[in-house]
């Protein structure tokens, strides 16, 4: 597929550009943020009105933290390590159980509403923990290492090399395999090496990326990084068949979006420890999510297709294309390949135009495959334009100063 320029005047790989977008994205957020009574508000309408202001999730809570340890780091404010601390506690005092170690999955004006333990959940404690203490944070450090521990506890499995993925308040561990939890606790894993530069959580990571997006893993799935499994690790192609909808964190189909991360993530790890094997499977991986994924009528990349490649849901997503930006520019980096910087222009040139909120900041959660909004929500659940802010962060580590 031949492709454009953007048709903006932008420069999209200005580090000027990508650090005014971080703090375009933060201005949304900051004047409304806190909850005085501990944690942050997730839940907001596109002007920034608040909706549901006691609802907290664990997977925001992390991320708001992430949010504003990187801002500390990045332009060094007070008051960003303040919102960063802030988050800490209410980790800390609200989402953790003392007596158990994990962490409730929701909380309703101070209530603990749903105490199931997640994987994916722990994976983005760990990350908002490693976050904290790269911007100096240091009893982050312990909380690293407790974090770590309690997620070879209950979920990690030495036979499988991959993590389970939900557990009750009591930590009995449910049937259901995924790999989105596993391609989460990679992430946390490389960032904690990075934090503290203990190789045990590189290893851990390696591990993680081989079991889940390597080329023989993904035999079975036709070379897609499929979603579901069963308890020993066979792919399960019925689970959510034909629900794209009422299970946001387990659709059906191979997600366009998931494809590009893991290339994202085959790249950062190479950066630690290289493996041959790495770059080829990033390229494929995003090569094939352009393929199957770029809508050629109304632009963007839909949230999900089948194994045949058919669209199975042609529905927009801002975090897919966020990080699909990212893969591209990583991969642009490694391989100097100019299509590749052609693919990262015309994924911001696209999400620009429709996904970025020019009058009151932030990016809009979801589009038809026309690219109109359902709604007028911007962030609620689990989104707090981490995907988005990461996606600069990781770009500006290839833009030179």
């Amino acid at each position: 597929m031949s492709l454009k320029k953007n048709d903006s005047d932008i420069n999209f790989r200005s580090r000027d550009f990508l650090l005014g977008h971080i703090r375009h994205t933060l201005a949304f957020y900051d004047p409304r943020v806190v909850d005085p009574s501990g944690g942050f508000h997730h839940c907001y309408m596109n002007d920034g009105t608040l909706f549901n202001p006691g609802l907290k999730t664990l997977v925001a809570s992390s991320r708001f933290v992430f949010n504003y340890a990187k801002a500390y780091q990045q332009f060094g404010e007070t008051a960003y390590r303040e919102k960063m601390i802030h988050g800490l506690n209410y980790l800390r005092d609200a989402h953790r159980n003392p007596h158990t170690g994990g962490y409730a999955w929701k909380i309703e004006d101070g209530r603990v509403i749903d105490a199931t333990n997640h994987c994916y959940g722990l994976a983005f404690v760990l990350l908002a923990y490693t976050c904290a203490l790269e911007a100096g944070f240091a009893p982050a450090r312990e909380w690293i290492d407790e974090t770590f521990d309690v997620m070879e506890q209950h979920f990690w499995s030495e036979k499988y090399g991959r993590y389970a993925c939900e557990a009750d308040a009591d930590w009995k561990v449910t049937p259901y395999r995924g790999q989105n939890d596993n391609m989460h606790a990679c992430e946390a894993m490389n960032a904690a090496y990075e934090a503290t530069g203990k190789t045990t959580f590189l290893d851990r990571a390696c591990a993680l990326a081989e079991a889940i997006a390597s080329r023989s893993s993904a035999s079975r799935s036709q070379g897609h990084i499929w979603e579901h499994y069963t308890t020993d690790w066979q792919p399960d192609f019925e689970y959510n068949r034909g629900d794209t909808k009422s299970n946001s964190l387990r659709p059906w189909g191979v997600q366009t979006g998931h494809q590009t991360e893991w290339a994202k993530l085959l790249l950062i790890l190479d950066r630690h420890r290289p493996e041959a094997w790495r770059l080829e499977r990033a390229r494929e991986l995003f090569d094939t999510a352009m393929k199957y994924g770029w809508d050629r009528e109304h632009g963007g990349l839909i949230y999900g297709y089948e194994l045949s490649g058919e669209p199975c849901d042609q529905d927009k997503y801002f975090w897919v294309q966020a990080e699909s930006i990212a893969a591209a520019a990583l991969l642009a980096d490694r391989t100097g390949e100019t299509v590749c910087w052609d693919w990262y222009e015309r994924l911001w040139d696209y999400a620009f135009k429709y996904f970025v909120d020019h009058r009151y900041g932030a990016w809009f959660r979801i589009l038809s495959r026309e690219n109109t909004r359902y709604d007028e929500r911007k962030s609620y659940n689990n989104k707090a334009d981490y995907h988005t802010m990461g996606a600069c962060y990781e770009v500006l580590n290839v833009i030179p100063a």
